[in-house]
């Protein structure tokens, strides 16, 4: 689709969208049966490279456009170099003006009091990737600030016409709808967000600040799964475009959050230092995603030498990625060999519903920014589990507070779902998992409000 820098096909059905489609975001035959649909974008890594792990510039979108499908669609059309950092440097200096500051590198560091607390000594312990300053205060803007350029280079190619834009939506409980309010203010887009009624009073303010329309939708009694991604189904059904977090409905979001996990290598790298345990909490997936294909992709550019053990997290209120994860594993082998996994996987695409369905009841936790009725990105987050050899974890209550409590007397302001993946940690050294010389990171992804 875009030359041969990198590609996109979906990898439920194989299908690939054409070349003058302006929104590669929704596999074309997505609802019309029970594969699991979900455009993946592949580099050509005979083609590609990893930029160095040390200088300028401190962008993200800057520092990794190499690796960015939007940026190989662009320079594939002929635009330069230049032009596409330009175009970066444009969009976050609107960001900045809207939300006191642009996208960054984010904090990556071994914390000593944590450490310590959790029973490691040197050379292991813990490593936390702080993304509790970044654009809106999360991880959310880095997956739709990669929409978001895809957006603006279709418009450069003359592919949609900037006159006619169609609406952008997204259903969230705070954080995602925060970094899609930023980012559509500055992109200059209109956008409809859904949210549910116990929704943030203070983030609907700000929301409506923002220029968002703001829906509020109540569970009903005979609909299960989550009311707001019922009615965001039902606006992308009339013509919008999804600036969503869920890669099922919007792919390219993926690839913007996959420069957290390039950061990680990054900083990993510069410091000689290799991961053993990555642990990341699970809502709908896109963060999970997006850190197991940035590892994979790091290590088959040589930049590490594999992908670390991936570990995610639940709450006992809701966990269907466990529910899923254990259903493929049980149609496995002991010790699966990779034709093995490659079969369960193949299998799994063909029959979603059989692995991925509404969780049951209303789910609740601390945690609230986990509690995703769905885990939509499911398959690759098993997948990535199974082949790095990682499990998921059901955090209880009590350890998703006691992480929120000692993530925040190490001086991180972070919420309680941005602490869960502690949480999650927390569970792992109890069952004797991660062994204390070993290196884990945790990421603290959403900031305290």
């Amino acid at each position: 689709m875009t030359g041969a820098l990198s590609t996109i096909a979906c990898a439920g059905c194989g299908s690939v969208p054409p070349g003058s489609e302006p929104f590669p975001f929704r596999c074309r035959n997505a609802g019309h049966d029970d594969v699991d649909h979900v455009l993946v974008r592949t580099l050509d890594l005979r083609t590609v490279r990893f930029p160095d792990p040390v200088g300028p510039p401190d962008n993200p979108f800057l520092r990794y456009r190499g690796l960015l499908n939007s940026y190989h669609r662009a320079t594939a059309a002929g635009m330069p170099d230049e032009e596409f950092c330009a175009l970066v440097r444009a969009l976050d200096a609107r960001v900045a003006r809207l939300d006191g500051h642009g996208f960054g590198c984010t904090p990556l560091r071994r914390d000593a009091a944590l450490s310590a607390r959790l029973g490691f000594t040197e050379p292991g312990g813990v490593w936390v990737k702080d993304e509790t300053g970044n654009v809106a205060g999360s991880h959310k803007a880095r997956h739709l600030m990669g929409v978001l350029l895809h957006l603006a280079v279709a418009e450069r190619m003359g592919l949609t016409d900037p006159a006619r834009r169609p609406d952008l939506a997204i259903a969230s409980c705070g954080n995602a709808a925060l970094a899609a309010a930023v980012l559509a203010s500055a992109g200059d887009w209109a956008l409809q967000v859904y949210v549910p009624v116990d929704a943030d009073r203070g983030i609907v303010t700000r929301l409506e600040q923002l220029g968002a329309h703001v829906t509020t939708c109540p569970r009903l009694p005979d609909q299960p799964g989550d009311p707001t991604y019922h009615r965001l189904m039902g606006e992308l059904a009339a013509g919008a475009l999804p600036l969503t977090c869920q890669g099922n409905l919007n792919g390219m979001a993926i690839e913007g959050g996959q420069t957290l996990g390039y950061e990680i290598v990054t900083g990993l790298a510069s410091a000689g230092q290799e991961l053993d345990h990555l642990v990341v909490q699970v809502g709908g997936g896109a963060l999970a995603t997006a850190c197991i294909r940035a590892f994979e992709e790091a290590a088959a550019l040589g930049v590490v030498s594999g992908v670390p053990r991936v570990h995610t997290v639940q709450t006992q209120g809701a966990h269907p990625l466990e529910r899923a994860y254990h259903l493929v594993r049980a149609g496995l082998p002991a010790r699966p060999r990779p034709a093995d996994l490659q079969a369960a996987m193949s299998a799994a695409a063909r029959h979603r519903s059989a692995y991925m369905w509404p969780w049951e009841t209303e789910p609740k936790s601390l945690a609230t920014g986990i509690l995703d009725d769905e885990t939509y990105d499911w398959r690759a987050v098993v997948e990535g589990m199974l082949r790095s050899g990682g499990e998921p974890v059901v955090a209880s209550e009590d350890q998703i507070a006691t992480a929120h409590v000692l993530g925040n007397e190490a001086g991180y302001h972070a919420d309680p779902t941005g602490t869960a993946g502690l949480a999650g940690l927390i569970e792992l050294c109890s069952r004797g998992m991660v062994g204390p010389h070993e290196r884990v990171a945790v990421l603290f992804t959403g900031v305290q409000r």
